[in-house]
């Protein structure tokens, strides 16, 4: 876990400036500096982008990382990472041909409610390509096992350009129309800046020749572009299917609460950067052994830090709302379910790179089909029966019963789980903390409770976690702390 830690460490850092730059922009520069439509624009033009860019880089970034440690031949490297890059190339072409085919009829479907969105559609477009592309150089990055520099660019250089052009909004040095544009050429620039990086730490000179094994890496292609799509509809369905049922603010309002919540991802998106890569690597040599040890300690790990997150959030989000303009009002619902989505994710540990690097992703392709297919439906029943709040709900049934799955489906074929007493303990440690704080502030001014309450329970929870010794590699950390190591 050395190289796991350093590097993880390294990230939860970047990550955690990266999520506070977009809490400023998401909580104060957003929803002060434009109005509710446009922000729900915004909020809905990089939603559906995500939702796009899967199909355009066709599962390239998972298939380069499972195979490419599998080669040790420089021009079989070379002829891989040939492949990877031509085909998000190929797949883009055909998608914008289609969308030139039936652009008209592409407005009319996306702007018939909202007509704010008709004259943005393109950009949907740029943004998925760029999108797309920055997932297959970082992934490129990942399998040399250098993964900061790529969530310095993934986690705070977009988040530093966007905070940049709300100040050029403000200050009306820009238009609307200035600000999205302006955020496809960031997305663009990123995108270069990363293919750079990713060349710099592999000689890479193409040849436009198959592989050795191009059937199975293909067949993994195609199938994990599924996988991956059903991974981002479960993300940013919810989102984008509001925008069909209610009135585009209610995009902005509930990406706030979302926002929120989705802050309890950050242990788990800091450590992916290089678990992933690491279990790539035991699955093709076969060490079962540690590959079970790297599960249980990432499910572990991820689960305690993540857990202290989860209950700052739910104790403090109210205060954080007093600060907010009022139009955007706090759908405390939405915040518990997304934030319990969150921290289930976080319990799985590295059981997606497990799943997606071994031969039974097929069997999670086929049932993430039918999880979007629940969540789609879920979120046309919910969202008319229960507005902002029904979208939560929606996602959060569809994801339980998806990570449920992915559980099971491990420990069928693996032999292997995460759980254990500490994880157990950590659950009734997280319960505790949220109803013991929940309905107990200073009252102070807004900042200050937040600021002295996180810190209190931050402490507390801390020193529990140490004192009945739930993770050895925490204890660890918290042990250098007074050495200033």
């Amino acid at each position: 876990m050395g190289i796991v830690v350093n590097q993880s460490i390294k990230n939860v850092i970047i990550t955690c400036l990266g999520f506070g730059i977009g809490a400023i922009n998401t909580l104060f520069l957003f929803t002060n500096f434009m109005d509710e439509k446009h922000y729900g624009l915004v909020a809905y033009l990089m939603s559906a982008s995500n939702l796009i860019w899967p199909l355009m880089t066709f599962g390239v970034h998972n298939t380069l990382i499972k195979f490419f440690s599998a080669y040790t031949d420089t021009d079989q490297q070379n002829k891989f990472l040939t492949q990877m890059l031509l085909i998000p190339f190929m797949v883009s072409i055909i998608i914008g041909l289609f969308g030139l085919a039936f652009y008209t009829s592409i407005i009319n479907f996306m702007g018939r409610e909202n007509d704010i969105v008709a004259p943005y559609v393109w950009t949907i477009f740029l943004l998925a390509f760029a999108l797309s592309y920055f997932e297959v150089f970082f992934a490129w990055s990942k399998v040399k096992l250098k993964s900061v520099f790529g969530n310095v660019m993934k986690e705070l250089f977009l988040r530093v350009f966007i905070s940049l052009l709300l100040f050029l909004l403000y200050f009306k040095i820009i238009s609307i129309d200035q600000f999205v544009y302006g955020l496809v050429i960031v997305y663009l620039i990123r995108t270069f800046i990363m293919k750079i990086y990713a060349f710099s730490l592999h000689k890479f000179s193409p040849i436009f020749s198959f592989p050795n094994n191009y059937i199975s890496v293909f067949k993994y292609t195609f199938l994990i572009l599924i996988a991956g799509s059903v991974a981002s509809l479960l993300i940013d369905l919810d989102k984008v299917m509001i925008k069909e049922f209610l009135p585009i603010e209610n995009v902005a309002k509930y990406g706030i609460c979302a926002y929120i919540a989705s802050v309890i991802i950050i242990p788990s998106r800091a450590m992916h950067q290089i678990t992933y890569p690491l279990t790539a690597k035991l699955i093709n040599e076969k060490s079962w052994d540690k590959l079970k040890e790297l599960y249980k300690k990432s499910s572990l790990n991820l689960f305690i830090v993540s857990g202290v997150l989860f209950v700052l959030i739910i104790c403090n989000v109210k205060q954080l709302f007093e600060i907010i303009p009022d139009e955007y009002e706090l759908f405390m619902w939405v915040v518990i379910l997304i934030g319990t989505t969150k921290l289930f994710d976080n319990l799985l540990g590295n059981n997606n790179s497990i799943l997606y690097n071994s031969d039974y992703y097929r069997i999670v392709l086929y049932i993430g089909i039918g999880m979007a297919v629940l969540s789609f439906v879920l979120n046309i029943i919910c969202i008319q029966l229960y507005g902002v709040t029904g979208a939560a709900i929606a996602t959060f049934s569809a994801v339980f019963c998806y990570n449920i799955t992915k559980l099971w489906i491990v420990n069928l074929k693996f032999k292997m789980h995460p759980f254990s007493k500490n994880i157990f303990l950590s659950v009734l440690l997280i319960t505790a903390f949220t109803f013991g704080f929940y309905y107990w502030d200073f009252g102070f001014h807004p900042i200050l409770n937040i600021v002295l309450k996180s810190v209190l329970i931050s402490g507390v929870y801390f020193l529990v976690v140490y004192i009945l010794k739930l993770s050895p590699d925490i204890n660890a950390i918290i042990k250098k702390i007074p050495r200033g190591a």
